[in-house]
């Protein structure tokens, strides 16, 4: 199943090695103004090659649009954008069909399809696969600015390294498209930096935290019971490879508090009915509040790591000592902002497209 969405589907095509990656979009508005400009840049914040703390592959991820886009306005056909993969080298892949690597779906791909699988570069389960997200949501959120809403990601925590200060969602736009690591803060962001590279001399890796602020969602988007703001998120966050955690609002923190804490109390400002705080995290009852919907997404450790690893040969079924070669991310957080934000805004589309609010 590689499509995602209701009224406004995303489906990804290709492998990480193969000819190319891109997306299919269907429904997006007709006339709607989409600029190919604004889609080849969040590519560009999602491509490789950015110094240090990123995988060396270097892609220029530069788009071309097959279809659906005529004038700079939407048909109302579908939109397909593509990406051609032109700096692979797949040599180091062979070794993997007998020894899975740990951390990787090699295994059970390899069970799942009897072997016929594309390996190279993780084929379809390659986070390479995201650049499609990325297309699918730059066009969804250039018909949501119409609407007044606008998302922001940014990186909270790269292992032990959190960003603890709240800083203005004003601010953190500005700050967090120059910053190497996608943080708001810049001496946190230089201190992450650090721990990336730290990891990557260690012949390891690290994870990290990534948090989605919605802004301009009106009241009442989403579809209970199963199509809440909260179950599709999810769903598409944890379609990201990588990701191992989702929260809305105070999250798990909510187990530990009183019902009288938690709670959000409801206020008028500017003729507006608000709340005072957001545990909620802008949702309740699986609908928009009016209030930014806040989320947080964990990303595991990057899989690929230089250090020997213990596997198995799947043939002789004899445990081997496993050194992972070739170019990789030593942490996927910096890149995966851009991935998350216009992932969520593909869903925020799909659900005011399900709820009348075009």
């Amino acid at each position: 199943m590689n499509e995602f969405g209701t009224r406004y589907r995303i489906g990804i095509f290709g492998t990480s090695h193969g000819p190319c990656v891109g997306a299919k979009v269907e429904g997006c508005p007709a006339g709607s103004r989409i600029s190919e400009s604004v889609i080849q840049a969040e590519l560009d914040r999602r491509s490789p090659g950015k110094g240090t703390v990123t995988s060396p592959r270097r892609e220029r991820d530069r788009l071309e649009i097959i279809s659906g886009i005529r004038n700079g306005k939407a048909t109302g056909g579908p939109i397909v954008g593509l990406i051609r993969n032109l700096d692979t080298d797949s040599s180091a892949y062979d070794a993997f069909l007998r020894v899975p690597r740990p951390g990787h779906a090699d295994l059970p791909a390899m069970v799942k399809y009897g072997g016929h699988h594309d390996h190279r570069g993780g084929g379809q389960f390659s986070g390479r696969m995201t650049a499609g997200l990325v297309i699918g949501g730059a066009i969804a959120r250039q018909v949501l600015e119409k609407k007044g809403v606008s998302l922001l990601a940014q990186t909270v925590q790269i292992g032990g390294v959190i960003l603890r200060k709240e800083v203005p969602l004003s601010v953190a736009e500005r700050t967090v498209r120059t910053s190497a690591v996608g943080c708001a803060d810049r001496a946190t962001g230089d201190r992450m930096a650090q721990e990336i590279a730290e990891a990557h001399e260690a012949k390891d890796s690290v994870g990290g935290v990534i948090r989605c602020s919605i802004i301009g969602l009106p009241v009442g988007v989403g579809e209970p019971f199963f199509g809440s703001i909260e179950s599709v998120m999810a769903a598409m966050m944890f379609s990201i490879p990588g990701v191992k955690g989702v929260e809305f609002g105070s999250g798990f923190r909510a187990a530990a508090m009183k019902g009288s804490e938690h709670n959000d109390p409801f206020a008028v400002k500017d003729g507006r009915i608000v709340t005072k705080t957001n545990n909620a995290g802008g949702i309740l009852g699986g609908l928009s509040t009016g209030m930014p919907v806040e989320f947080r997404v964990a990303f595991k450790p990057t899989s690929s790591i230089a250090r020997p690893q213990l596997s198995v040969d799947v043939i002789d079924k004899k445990p081997v000592e496993l050194q992972i070669k070739g170019r990789h991310d030593p942490c996927i957080v910096p890149r995966a902002v851009p991935v998350v934000e216009n992932s969520a805004a593909a869903v925020v589309l799909d659900l005011m497209l399900q709820g009348g609010f075009f």
